[in-house]
């Protein structure tokens, strides 16, 4: 599993806008938003910047790829995964799908539309819907914030995952019980840090793998 970790904090001057737009693989991607109806859930944090960064710098072969993005709020990173070469199945709660399902659909070419799914996915919850140890690769940008999700966000990785199956996590590190998910990460998986920004409030970038890093 690999991990993005990064610290500070404050609400961003973006977050209220109703959409953005960012460039990455070559072409504009354009972000609704809405916090005013969904909160956290529905808004591009820092996190997804640099993990998509990471991504379109080569840091993985993403082409081909079977890849799923949880709690993937607005989509942006799984977006930018697709636009990667990647065969991405993007997942958050119900309440969040609509505006996850029309970025995605605004913003891959058509050819691009059929290696994008959108999918209701409750950690913990709804396993059955999703084949143990199926992807290559499972994406997550600052998912580690609330403890009480702890349990079941580990629950899902593990059934996700199969021996071949590497975790990219970037997130931020806001208090004790943030550090206390890593180390229950240590527990279940191989973690190393691949990535650390200072730009963007100290955040870092963490692999975790259930068995070890592809080549």
């Amino acid at each position: 599993m690999a991990l993005v970790p990064y610290g500070g904090g404050g609400v961003l001057p973006g977050l209220h806008s109703p959409a953005t737009t960012y460039h990455f693989a070559g072409r504009p991607v354009r972000i609704e938003q809405s916090w005013a109806q969904l909160g956290v859930a529905a808004v591009v944090w820092d996190a997804a910047l640099v993990l998509c960064a990471y991504l379109e710098a080569g840091s993985v072969d993403l082409r081909d790829r079977a890849v799923i993005e949880l709690g993937a709020g607005t989509g942006l990173l799984g977006i930018v995964a697709a636009l990667l070469g990647a065969r991405v199945t993007v997942t958050d709660r119900a309440a969040a799908l609509a505006l996850l399902e029309s970025n995605v659909r605004a913003n891959l070419p058509p050819e691009l539309q059929p290696r994008a799914a959108v999918k209701e996915l409750t950690w913990g919850r709804d396993l059955g819907s999703f084949p143990p140890g199926a992807f290559d690769l499972v994406l997550g940008s600052d998912i580690v914030y609330l403890e009480e999700t702890f349990a079941d966000l580990l629950r899902t990785l593990e059934h996700l995952c199969a021996e071949h199956t590497v975790i990219l996590l970037s997130c931020r590190i806001r208090y004790e019980r943030d550090l206390d998910f890593l180390r229950m990460l240590r527990g279940r998986f191989s973690v190393h840090e691949v990535h650390y920004d200072p730009t963007k409030d100290c955040l870092h970038s963490y692999c975790c793998c259930c068995s070890q890093w592809p080549t």
